[in-house]
């Protein structure tokens, strides 16, 4: 079995796991906006995140031959560990239940604000609980500022979210504006002759604009033909153009699977600190069903092992994410339509993109776990920061925050580097741990 010793592989694995948990949204957010189910995407998520377990667990828990008190893999499950197993199939439900949260609220937070909720909360309840855990083993000088520099994010994102959805907002109404004064200077550059000392005089409501020129003698054009434009027909102009930005908008909430037009904030925040607490729970319990700190396993039997309680912990997560996809399959909700299993099955569109975030929510969740079983796990909390990685695929692939004001630029930068200290503190916190016989 391969087991990581050294602290320096311990936080090269939390920060493989640091992008790898923050990438899989973004595939989920992906396939949302294209239209695919939720549902649907769920299923194949999690199988695919199970194939990766059991990929860990014949692998890296084969590897060499095992120890009476550090057994292999396939050693571990004809072993009486029942309270263990149970233990890990409840953070495996845990992490199942707040990836359905996820999922939900990307599509009403969207992928920034949506992680930076969720992971604050999870490492404030998660790594409050792993420190007790493990006694202690982390520097608390060090892995309680970090708890605070997330809470400190949690703030400037929030503020940064605020700032941005104003931004939006006039940059919708600037759009339409410019939009309508383009039409009008295309039309003025095909006059070839150039006037100077142009006067335009604002006439009546029945009256037409009119342009002089003193460098052309004689000649006065009016523009109430075919070619001219009333102030009234370019106020009609402008609200047409908004109309029609307004309805592209429209068009493409059509288009996403969750509908959440008009639907409250509140909806999104609500589901936010749902998710936060489920990753706030399954780390804990992960902790407590590998290392047994209440002693629920009878004397003599070892721990499970990190693959092995990998391995039960996402037996759940699988049979927890079918059974409500297929609920919800049946019984839709926030506007989806109803769906079956058959359909399911001939939904072939994105597919490879929902098991990809499978095999990087795999990949992340065993890298979180070796690197926490080996330095604790309180400092793997630091893979929380979620919104390190998601913000950035947020600028990179859907613009969150193109072209948006300077104060939101700032805001966004003190939450990035806010983010930052917290994760170097929490992996700084971080302590070899000691092992003691069963």
């Amino acid at each position: 079995m391969y087991f990581v010793s050294d602290k320096g592989w311990a936080v090269f694995f939390m920060v493989c796991s640091l992008w790898c948990l923050g990438s899989w949204p973004v595939f989920f957010h992906i396939l949302e906006h294209r239209g695919r189910l939720p549902q649907h995407t769920y299923i194949d998520y999690a199988f695919s995140t199970f194939v990766v377990a059991v990929a860990f667990a014949l692998t890296l828990g084969q590897i060499g031959s095992g120890t009476p008190e550090e057994p292999n893999f396939t050693t571990q499950l004809s072993q009486e560990n029942g309270p263990s197993v149970a233990i890990a199939m409840l953070g495996g439900i845990a992490l199942c239940l707040g990836n359905i949260g996820m999922q939900y609220s990307l599509a009403f937070l969207g992928i920034s604000l949506a992680e930076v909720v969720t992971a604050s909360l999870a490492v404030v309840v998660g790594t409050t609980l792993n420190y007790f855990l493990d006694g202690g083993l982390n520097r608390a000088e060090m892995l309680f500022p970090g708890v605070g520099c997330f809470l400190i994010a949690v703030l400037l994102g929030s503020l940064c979210h605020a700032s941005n959805a104003v931004d939006i907002n006039s940059k919708l109404v600037t759009q339409s504006i410019c939009n309508n004064s383009d039409e009008i200077e295309r039309g003025a550059a095909d006059h070839s002759m150039h006037f100077a000392n142009v006067h335009v005089k604002l006439l009546d409501k029945n009256s037409c604009l009119k342009t002089s020129s003193n460098s052309e003698k004689g000649y006065e054009q009016s523009q109430c033909g075919t070619n001219s434009k009333t102030l009234q027909e370019e106020l009609l102009e402008t609200e047409e153009n908004t109309v029609i930005a307004k309805g592209s908008l429209l068009q493409i909430e059509e288009n996403r699977a969750i509908k959440v037009r008009g639907a409250s904030v509140f909806i999104g925040l609500g589901l936010g600190f749902f998710t936060g607490a489920c990753y706030g729970l399954f780390s804990p319990l992960f902790n407590i069903a590998t290392n047994d700190q209440f002693h629920l396993l009878r004397p003599g039997i070892p721990h499970l092992v990190v693959y092995t309680t990998f391995f039960y912990f996402s037996i759940a997560f699988l049979l927890c994410g079918i059974a409500v996809s297929v609920y919800t399959i049946y019984n839709p909700f926030l506007g989806m339509p109803r769906s079956s299993l058959t359909a399911y099955l001939t939904d072939w569109k994105g597919r490879e993109l929902a098991i990809m975030a499978g095999i990087m929510c795999g990949l992340g969740n065993g890298f979180q776990f070796m690197g926490g079983q080996a330095a604790g796990y309180a400092a793997a909390d630091a893979v929380q920061a979620l919104p390190l990685v998601g913000t950035f695929w947020g600028i990179m692939l859907f613009e969150e925050y193109h072209r948006s004001s300077r104060k939101t630029y700032l805001l966004l930068a003190a939450m990035l580097f806010m983010f930052t200290v917290a994760v170097i503190l929490l992996i700084a916190s971080a302590r070899k741990r000691e092992y003691e016989e069963p």
